[in-house]
């Protein structure tokens, strides 16, 4: 098939790592016979430094006219200062899915079992691990008025039921496909919002997906039960700030927040397809950063934007096939690690060999 894809590398580890998944993407172009289109935009940190803007126009187009994108990270010390009138995540990432309309982010989080012994969780907890994030990614906190005076300071958080139906909706597509179990994570004994986001959950489900299990969960609670049993979780579905939170504290469970890829989608299958982590600016350019994440980000948007099921599946077993062989970057070993550039042609390798 011909798809366009547009490459946002962005900053610190992230021309890397895209390097690496874009590898991946041209192995399965060769074996599979498709025609990928692919374009390589400003966006982030950079995009400021050349263009004033971490968003620039060229990359809003470029974007809206492709088939999916694939982003590697945003952000470091030279844009973090709160006071800059823009930065890299306000006015970039968050600009950037506001415009584009993707409000579903899917984060899936699996245990290898090669890898069991980096998490600090113990290992009789981390078995059959296999659960997926939907976190709502335009509404609440993040988006709400802000406020802010040298005594006091307020963010608001609202959400419609419109916002949270849709979200509810690809929670349960999900797990249609899945154990048909759906967690979701609210505070509805203190939040309105979360008391809307509970009622709204409850009567969806109940009247479009019968045939799911749905449970409720306080947030605070959700933090422990995602360390003390969380083979018990099939698809969580949580707002903006606590999906935020929860997923870089089930990183932990995997050993490594670099084996961790995410997708953003909207109404259609357009996708922004990114790994969780972020731009890592303190290992950039020292061809030590673990690109699996965003290779499997590579593989999600195979799945979730181009339908191209079978080619997906086969950078995730490549991957897991490399790491079964014990081919691991410095994050996952503390001996005998391999390169950024390794690893991605080592996973190429064994698409190529399909």
């Amino acid at each position: 098939m011909k798809a366009n894809i547009t490459i946002m590398p962005g900053d610190g580890v992230g021309p890397e790592i895209t390097r690496e998944a874009v590898k991946t993407l041209q192995a399965i172009e060769s074996v599979f016979d498709h025609d990928f289109s692919i374009n390589e935009v400003l966006f982030g940190g950079i995009a400021i430094d050349e263009t004033g803007t971490p968003y620039p126009e060229e990359t809003q187009n470029a974007c809206k006219n492709s088939d999916a994108v694939l982003l590697g990270a945003v952000g470091g010390p030279k844009w973090s200062d709160p006071n800059l009138k823009v930065r890299p995540e306000k006015e970039g990432l968050l600009e950037m899915r506001a415009d584009l309309g993707i409000y579903a982010n899917i984060r899936p989080i699996k245990t290898y079992p090669e890898l069991i012994d980096n998490s600090p969780i113990k290992n009789r907890y981390l078995e059959n691990i296999d659960m997926v994030f939907v976190r709502e990614l335009t509404g609440g906190i993040y988006f709400g008025e802000k406020k802010k005076t040298d005594t006091s300071a307020s963010d608001i958080c609202e959400y419609s039921k419109v916002e949270i139906e849709r979200i509810t909706r690809v929670a349960a597509n999900i797990a249609q496909g899945r154990r048909k179990k759906i967690t979701s994570v609210d505070k509805a004994n203190v939040m309105a919002t979360s008391q809307l986001w509970r009622s709204t959950t409850t009567e969806l489900i109940a009247k479009e997906y019968g045939e799911l299990e749905l449970e409720h969960i306080f947030i605070d609670a959700a933090t422990m039960h995602l360390l003390s049993r969380p083979a018990d979780f099939d698809v969580i579905l949580t707002d903006n700030l606590f999906g935020d939170i929860l997923t870089d504290e089930a990183a932990m469970l995997t050993g490594s927040i670099g084996m961790l890829p995410s997708a953003c989608l909207g109404e259609d299958s357009f996708g922004v397809y990114e790994p969780i982590h972020g731009s890592a600016p303190d290992i950039a350019n020292q061809g030590i950063a673990n690109p699996c994440g965003a290779i499997l980000s590579a593989s999600m948007l195979l799945q979730y934007s181009l339908n191209l099921k079978e080619e997906a599946q086969v950078i995730e077993e490549s991957v897991a096939e490399v790491i079964e062989e014990g081919v691991l970057t410095k994050d996952l070993t503390g001996n005998g690690y391999v390169s950024t550039e390794a690893m991605g042609t080592a996973v190429s390798k064994k698409i190529l060999q399909i």
